[in-house]
């Protein structure tokens, strides 16, 4: 029988956390953890970076070798918070200064990671993550410590993950104010490629042509183009990143596009309609609104570190239910 999860602090257990990159998604981790209390430190590759973030009040460094050794003595939980094409380093150094820390990521791609993590530090201990937030600014001007708030976060789940390590990567993301969702790294990545990197390339389709269309298109463009276009906005180097790391899930939903919009374009020509996509297209905006709309419903009666207790989250994260601790 499963048995549910007694937590009475989901955040109590914390250790030091490590973030490796402070722009957007690793500054505001670390902003978050801090204010609320916990014993968290960074590292950024460019020096101002870091200066910018002990200027106001953050614990942080541009010393790679030096922030690892601190993680490494405070047995930190680590955090990769780069694009996924830098990272390989980052890990070979991990595997050197700090072997035996956990190691997890905030990084939009799954099985890339999972496969760069197994290869340069073999053994190691890794969990992955991704946050659902975001903006289309960058750098540490544009951390925000409520970035995390009410913000869906992916927690890797696979049949091996050693039940204490996933619940540390929870927790820290309970810490910053989000939920949890169980997933195994390929399900991740079929699915974000659906409802996030695939936006990119359809949100930056849609900027192009209306750019190209006139100075008056772009003059009288309003909501639908300003919110159908908001990440193409994004720093096109991190857009890139994203999207070429997950091509095989990407190609697959963008070839389900290119399928309808082509069926689109023909009833429109042959008949003088797009009925088809424009309702399917509806139906779904509203079955998102109703599931957005609705209660969190939690994952239940799951212990976590029981026999199956990797299936039975993933389970019911399939079905749309989150871990609360």
């Amino acid at each position: 029988m499963w048995e549910s999860v007694e937590v009475t602090d989901p955040t109590s257990a914390l250790p030091p956390v490590c973030v490796l990159g402070l722009g957007l998604i690793g500054g505001s981790l670390l902003r978050v953890l801090h204010d609320a209390g916990h014993d968290a430190f960074g590292y950024n590759r460019s020096t101002q970076t870091a200066q910018d973030a002990v200027g106001d009040g953050y614990s942080a460094s541009s010393d790679l070798d030096e922030t690892l050794r601190r993680a490494a003595d405070v047995d930190a939980l680590v955090v990769l918070a780069t694009p996924v094409t830098t990272i390989e380093p980052l890990v070979a150094r991990v595997a050197e200064l700090a072997p035996t820390v956990l190691l997890t990521d905030v990084i939009s791609v799954k099985q890339e990671v999972t496969e760069i993590v197994r290869r340069v530090h073999p053994g190691g201990r890794y969990v992955g993550g991704h946050p659902m937030a975001g903006t289309s600014r960058s750098g540490w001007a544009a951390t925000d410590p409520t970035l995390f708030g009410g913000a869906m976060w992916m927690v890797t789940t696979e049949d091996t993950t050693p039940a204490d390590d996933w619940l540390t990567v929870a927790t820290m993301a309970r810490a910053a104010g989000a939920s949890v969702v169980p997933a195994a790294p390929d399900a991740h990545d079929r699915a974000v490629a659906a409802i996030s990197h695939l936006p990119h390339l359809t949100a930056a389709a849609t900027a192009a042509v209306g750019a190209a269309e006139s100075g008056l298109a772009l003059r009288l463009a309003a909501g639908s183009f300003r919110d159908g276009t908001r990440v193409a906005g994004s720093a096109p180097a991190l857009q890139r990143a994203m999207v070429e790391a997950n091509r095989i899930a990407v190609l697959n939903v963008l070839s389900e596009t290119i399928d309808r919009l082509i069926a689109a374009r023909d009833d429109l020509r042959d008949k003088g309609n797009v009925e088809i996509l424009i309702d399917d297209g509806h139906r779904a905006r509203r079955a998102y609104e109703a599931m957005a709309e609705s209660d969190v419903q939690p994952i239940t009666g799951v212990t976590v570190g029981a026999e199956g207790w990797q299936s039975e989250l993933r389970r019911q994260a399939h079905a749309g239910r989150v871990w609360v601790g």
